[in-house]
C-alpha cells in the first residue's frame, strides 16, 4: 500500500509540472476525473459466462490531463488552422481499478468436489496505472469549443504502465495446500505484486456543459501484457487470452487557461 501511495504521489507531481510546462509553450490544458464500473475478464469463472462477467465487476477511478492544441493559452486565441491541432488531443492519466473476484459458471455451480473448491475460493485484483493516449475527434475541436454542436465523439489509443496487486484465499484453508485448490489451479497461483504494460483503447463522446467544462462518457478496453493480474495463470485450453478489463465511465472535464 505504501508503494502504491508513493506511485500516485509521483504521478500527480509529474502531471502538475507537465501542466505548467505546456502552458508556457502556449498549449492549453484540460483536467478531469473519470469514474465508473469495470468488468474483469480473468481466470476466475467462465470467461464468457454472463453471470460471471456481471458479477466479477468492480470500479475504476481516473485523473486525466489533456493537451489541447487548438487553443493558445498565452493569448486566449485559436492556433493556426491545421488538421492535427483541430482533431487531436494528447491525454495523460492516472487510473485505479479494483474488483472482488469469484468463480461463477456451470462447473462452480455443480454439487461436486470441484464445484465446492471453486465456490470456496475468493480473490481480488487492484491496479494503479499511468499512461498516455492519442485522442482523435472526427469533428472540429474549434467548432465544438465555440458551441457549434453540443456533442463531440472521439476514439483513442494509448499505452499504460501498470502496477498490479492480486489477492486470494479459500474458505477451506491455505491455498498452498493442493487439497484446497481446484486441480486446474495447482501450480498456477502467484499472489506477488508485479508490473506490466497495457494497451488502452476507447470510444466515447463529450457533451458541452459550459465554455470551460464538458461531461464525458467513455467505454474503455485495457489489455494487459500478463496473465497474472488476478494471481492465476492456468495451463488449460480455456485460458486462451491474457487478462483484460472493460471500463465504462463518466467524467467531468474542466478547461484551464480559457
Amino acid at each position: 500500500m505504501k508503494k502504491s501511495l508513493l506511485f500516485i504521489l509521483i504521478c500527480v507531481l509529474f502531471l502538475s509540472y507537465s501542466e505548467r510546462g505546456y502552458a508556457q509553450l502556449g498549449i492549453s490544458n484540460e483536467i478531469g476525473v473519470l469514474v465508473g464500473p469495470t468488468s474483469f475478464f480473468t481466470d476466475y469463472g467462465e470467461r464468457w459466462d454472463i453471470q460471471n462477467n456481471i458479477s466479477n465487476s468492480g470500479f475504476g477511478l481516473g485523473l486525466v490531463h489533456y493537451m489541447n492544441f487548438a487553443y493558445r493559452a498565452e493569448c486566449s486565441c485559436y492556433t493556426r488552422d491545421r488538421y492535427f491541432n483541430d482533431h487531436f488531443k494528447i491525454r495523460t492519466e492516472i487510473d485505479y481499478f479494483k474488483s472482488k473476484l469469484e468463480h461463477y459458471g456451470p462447473v462452480a455451480a455443480k454439487r461436486s468436489i470441484g464445484g465446492k473448491l471453486l465456490r470456496a475460493m475468493h480473490g481480488e485484483s487492484q491496479t494503479i496505472e499511468i499512461g498516455a493516449s492519442l485522442e482523435y475527434y472526427p469533428l472540429s475541436i474549434r467548432d465544438y469549443t465555440a458551441f457549434s454542436y453540443l456533442f463531440s465523439p472521439f476514439v483513442s489509443l494509448g499505452v499504460h504502465f501498470v502496477n498490479y496487486q492480486p489477492g486470494a484465499y479459500s474458505d477451506l484453508g491455505s491455498l498452498d495446500d493442493p487439497n484446497n485448490v481446484f486441480p486446474t489451479f495447482v501450480g498456477g497461483i502467484d499472489l506477488s505484486n508485479g508490473s506490466t504494460w497495457a494497451v488502452a483503447a476507447s470510444a466515447g463522446a463529450r457533451y458541452k456543459l459550459t465554455r470551460s467544462s464538458d461531461l464525458a462518457i467513455e467505454s474503455r478496453w485495457h489489455y494487459y501484457n500478463t496473465d497474472w493480474l488476478d494471481g492465476l495463470n492456468i495451463d488449460a485450453p480455456q485460458n486462451k487470452a491474457k487478462d483484460w478489463i472493460l471500463w465504462v465511465n463518466v467524467g467531468y472535464i474542466y478547461y484551464l487557461n480559457f
